[in-house]
């Protein structure tokens, strides 16, 4: 059987928080800032991760899809538009999964371009992850200090640190956020002609390269570096099927569009996830969350933004991580270095793009000195 026989231990749980410094920060924006729904947002996180954790059984993340978030917090998009946004791109997916394009496209992409997107990600999440610790640089200091000795001693580092967050935002001065009794119950949203126009062009599509590239890609084959052969059934058709699927049957129902990712699985395994039971702790904590609405959206928007940043680090790392950087021959790196740098500047898929045309570049170099040899 694929997948990893379910491991019930203080490890697992620290792994299944391993990803909160991707999850909380724009979960709480959607919500505080955004204006989303927060128990469907939290049910429908924690709904997804229940469901990941038992069809793969492995510690496949489940995040906000980031283009989506961000926009919700920076621009005046409607709760409905997101709800339609969320079933155009999950229809999507679920096409692509089933008629196998996902994974003829998959294999086209070479080893130079993989090692340039992991780079480009892992360095995206670094600078986001130095935003979050930059107002608080001592105690964000403080925080690595604590990681990495707690790591060294074989701690739990990430509950620690969740840990010693909640205790600070409990202790603030501001426990509470006054508004969430105002915020809109779960809704069913019905596609309009007019709402999936605005939708289609201000929302999916640009979701849409960093979920084909970071979320279904990337992800399959960050599954199978960390995972080897227990994650053969980790491919992209499946990947897309089930983020397309979760998402068709959820953002309807008010649900913050998600995804699987990189970055995410990568956070898990380095904490120490090893099993599909990480994702099931996280879903059920997920639900109390939901169940216990007001007191968890208090805390978390009071949760310090330096710890988040540094459990983010710990994932850039590892994401940006790979062997093929060093195993690469010589003639690869521009490929790598090209790619790496258009991620960071643009978006991953322009980094696919970009690598795509320095790899042609690459090989017409390398044919072309072979003929004058």
């Amino acid at each position: 059987m694929t997948g990893a026989r379910y491991r019930w231990s203080l490890a697992e749980l620290n792994g299944a928080l391993g990803d909160t410094g991707t999850l909380l920060p724009l979960v709480i924006g959607a919500i505080t800032v955004g204006g989303l729904s927060p128990t469907p947002v939290l049910l429908g996180f924690a709904i997804a991760y229940l469901v990941t954790g038992f069809v793969y059984r492995l510690p496949l993340p489940v995040q906000p899809m980031k283009a989506i978030a961000a926009l919700v917090m920076v621009s005046e998009v409607t709760p409905e538009a997101v709800a339609v946004a969320g079933l155009m791109i999950g229809a999507v997916l679920v096409i692509l999964g089933a008629t196998g394009a996902i994974d003829r496209l998959a294999r086209l992409v070479p080893r130079s371009i993989i090692a340039g997107l992991r780079l480009g990600l892992g360095l995206g999440l670094a600078w986001v992850a130095a935003t979050l610790m930059a107002d608080a640089p001592v105690l964000a200091a403080a925080a690595v200090a604590l990681l990495f000795f707690a790591r060294r001693m074989g701690a739990p580092a990430a509950l620690i640190l969740l840990v010693a967050g909640a205790a600070i935002a409990a202790l603030s001065d501001a426990l509470g956020i006054g508004a969430t009794a105002a915020w809109p119950p779960a809704f069913i949203v019905l596609p309009t002609l007019s709402l999936a126009s605005d939708a289609l062009t201000g929302l999916v599509l640009p979701q849409l390269a960093l979920t084909l590239t970071n979320a279904v890609i990337l992800t399959a084959l960050v599954a199978g570096d960390l995972f080897g052969a227990q994650a053969a059934h980790v491919t992209p058709k499946r990947l897309c099927l089930t983020s397309g699927l979760l998402n068709c049957a959820l953002a309807p129902l008010g649900a913050l569009p998600m995804c699987h990712g990189a970055g995410g699985l990568a956070a898990h395994q380095a904490f120490g996830a090893r099993s599909g039971a990480a994702s099931l702790m996280i879903g059920g904590l997920l639900v109390l969350a939901a169940l216990a609405v007001e007191t968890s959206l208090g805390l978390l928007a009071r949760f310090p933004d330096f710890v988040l940043g540094v459990l983010l680090i710990v994932a850039a790392i590892e994401l940006a991580k790979d062997r093929r950087l060093t195993d690469s021959r010589p003639s690869c790196y521009p490929v790598i270095g090209v790619t790496a740098l258009t991620c960071v500047a643009l978006d991953p898929f322009a980094g696919l793009l970009a690598g795509t045309v320095s790899e042609v570049l690459r090989k017409w170099a390398v044919r072309r000195s072979f003929r004058e040899e």
